[in-house]
């Protein structure tokens, strides 16, 4: 068997993207590797979105081509890949900074890598595909062939037509497609049949799904989860979600649902109505904080998480206050937040009245204070708690096991190794630095009546 090695950067649909490459080449005989040391084939499957993404790609090219002559001093011969969104930003530019990249591949092409493998090995030269054609991606990857954990990922949505004013996904992953409702469901059956007992749903704008039905109607994603937990998947979660897109249906799904997990992830990016606007947000302060109280009448218990930018161009102090108010109103269990940083090609990055380092540094630092405190105060309410677990892996002690909550909180257990996964109740015992020690339920109960 031949090797092979992908770094995965980014967010999940950059992991689900990595499993079908390695299951799109095991066909060929490429298994898995732990490291790119020795390995036939290595493949950087990269993200755009962080700060100096690019450069850190090429920074690790630069090491990957040092292993690549070692091998080729050997006798042996590796391949390098560079797929993803930096991939597809910046394209031929690759290639001509760093030759010994043999292809670059888009997000919506990577199905084409077995023909790209075969033009390498002709001896063709290099290798370029960064087209779109995402439908013609989904209906040519073949079945997973990796061992699938009690939780899994599937896409069901790409691209993004919201075109916010910093971010470079409609650059890199194309216009918002949505796979059919069988070709999901079909998927979905498989990962459950792995063993999976968990799907999170992805999509960069995942609420905007609109999939062709079986019916032969537009389905929303209220109508596919619905499906997908009438055909017995224990849990399900979604995400990113846009405000926007956020319907009617979708927010009675959260009540009427037992399998759809009480924990949203809905970016706001800002509390500041000039600042949204700037960002092409779409959205308004007043629609959020709306949608949210519509969305905690429907499932009080469920919990909240979001992203937010600081520092944003133009943001004042006043903006900046405006993002601290609506974050003490909402109250969220987790959330990301991050420093502006211009995308080149994106509009913000060419604003006037960018904002100075140390601020955006000092606004950053507050607002993550904020956060972290409401962060600490949602688990500490979860002490004395039980709560179902689906169990993951082992944890570092004997015997002891990982899980995540239904608010996606980590949970490390005691004799519960022989429960990796399955889901069961745990009684939450204390809150440790970002996850919670639990008792399992039934075990708690025997010590209760043994006193």
């Amino acid at each position: 068997m031949k090797k092979l090695f992908v770094k995965t950067y980014g967010c999940q649909m950059n992991v689900y993207d990595s499993a079908r490459m390695a299951d799109l080449l095991a066909p060929l005989g490429y298994a898995p590797a732990e490291e790119p040391e020795g390995a036939d084939m290595v493949i950087l499957n990269t993200c755009h979105v962080r700060e100096k993404a690019a450069e850190k790609i090429y920074s690790e090219l630069g090491r990957l081509k040092k292993l690549k002559s070692e091998k080729a001093e050997a006798g042996g011969r590796m391949m390098i890949a560079v797929a993803g969104c930096v991939a597809q930003a910046e394209g031929e530019e690759i290639i001509a900074r760093q030759p010994a990249v043999d292809m670059v591949v888009g997000p919506q092409s990577y199905h084409r890598l077995p023909e790209m493998i075969a033009k390498i090995v002709r001896g063709q030269g290099h290798a370029l595909e960064t087209d779109f054609p995402a439908e013609e991606k989904f209906d040519s990857l073949p079945e997973a062939t990796r061992s699938i954990g009690a939780s899994a990922f599937l896409t069901v949505q790409e691209g993004c037509d919201k075109f916010c004013t910093f971010c470079v996904v409609p650059y890199t992953r194309g216009n918002e497609f949505s796979r059919p409702v069988a070709q999901i469901a079909a998927e979905a059956k498989r990962l459950m049949k792995a063993g999976a007992r968990e799907i999170t749903l992805l999509g960069q704008n995942v609420n905007a799904y609109r999939g062709a039905g079986p019916d032969g109607d537009t389905w929303s994603l209220a109508q596919l989860i619905a499906l997908l937990a009438h055909s017995g998947v224990e849990r399900l979660r979604y995400t990113t979600s846009h405000p926007r897109d956020m319907s009617d249906d979708l927010v009675a799904a959260h009540a009427e649902i037992d399998a759809l997990m009480p924990y949203l992830h809905l970016p706001v990016q800002s509390g500041s109505n000039r600042v949204l606007d700037a960002m092409n947000r779409q959205h308004t302060r007043d629609v959020y904080l709306r949608l949210v109280e519509k969305i905690r009448a429907a499932r009080a218990d469920i919990a909240l998480s979001s992203d937010f930018i600081v520092g944003f161009p133009g943001e004042t102090d006043r903006d900046f206050e405006d993002t601290l108010a609506l974050v003490r109103e909402v109250g969220y269990a987790q959330a990301f937040s991050f420093k502006y940083s211009p995308r080149p090609g994106t509009p913000a990055a060419a604003a006037h009245k960018q904002v100075p380092e140390d601020v955006r540094a000092a606004r950053l630092e507050a607002l993550q204070a904020l956060l972290r405190a409401q962060q600490d105060a949602f688990n500490a309410s979860c002490e004395g708690r039980v709560m179902s677990v689906l169990f993951e892996k082992p944890g570092r002690k004997q015997g002891q096991a990982v899980g995540r909550s239904p608010y996606l909180q980590p949970v490390h257990v005691e004799g519960a190794s022989h429960l990796i996964g399955t889901i069961a109740d745990v009684r939450m015992e204390a809150v440790q630095p970002n996850s919670l020690r639990g008792e399992l339920a039934s075990v708690a109960r025997e010590r209760v009546r043994a006193h």
